[in-house]
């Protein structure tokens, strides 16, 4: 089955390269567009997803990118010229389908992002599958009040899968608010 429409200011959506399974409330459907060893498994991403997304229906599309294609997306959609880590694009599903959307990791920044900030990359790709589900909720970061209830959110959901705290304790800069492990975009 091919997908080829386009929600309106969403990234278009295709067909899946390992094809889609349904079950448990979620329809995974799973894209390797750059190969790169060690990316997470289906049963991972599965997982991952429904902890983020409470229990919800969902059609989620997770795409792996390589570093010119997460470019061009990011360009494209955010009207900023660099390879981010995650996007996400959600879509407006029918009314009893749940939530609808396209999440992206950009396999190359997350590995260089992992290996800068010791992590290991099954870790940062939970972290950011989590991340971009959550923006498929409605969860937002622009604003410091949004941004520390999305991290308060993300800790508690991997907490919950077993996996340390993603933003570390003092990780940000006494007195300065900075951050030395940059946040998910």
């Amino acid at each position: 089955m091919k997908r080829t429409s386009t929600t309106r200011g969403s990234a278009p959506r295709a067909a899946s390269a390992v094809g889609e399974r349904r079950g448990r409330g979620l329809e995974l459907a799973l894209q390797y567009a750059s190969y790169r060893g060690g990316l997470p498994a289906r049963s991972s991403l599965a997982k991952w997803l429904r902890a983020a997304l409470a229990g919800g229906r969902a059609r989620v599309t997770v795409r792996f990118v390589g570093a010119a294609e997460g470019r061009r997306l990011n360009r494209e959609f955010r009207g900023r010229d660099h390879a981010t880590n995650v996007l996400a694009f959600a879509y407006s599903p029918a009314r009893d389908d749940g939530l609808a959307g396209d999440i992206v990791l950009c396999a190359p920044v997350i590995a260089r992002e992992a290996r800068s900030q010791g992590k290991t990359l099954q870790a940062h790709c939970a972290h950011l599958t989590v991340h971009g589900a959550l923006h498929l909720r409605g969860y937002e970061h622009e604003r410091s009040r949004d941004a520390a209830g999305m991290e308060a959110e993300e800790r508690r959901i991997l907490a919950r899968l077993g996996f340390a705290d993603p933003y570390g304790a003092g990780k940000r800069e006494a007195g300065r608010g900075k951050r030395r492990t940059p946040r998910p975009r």
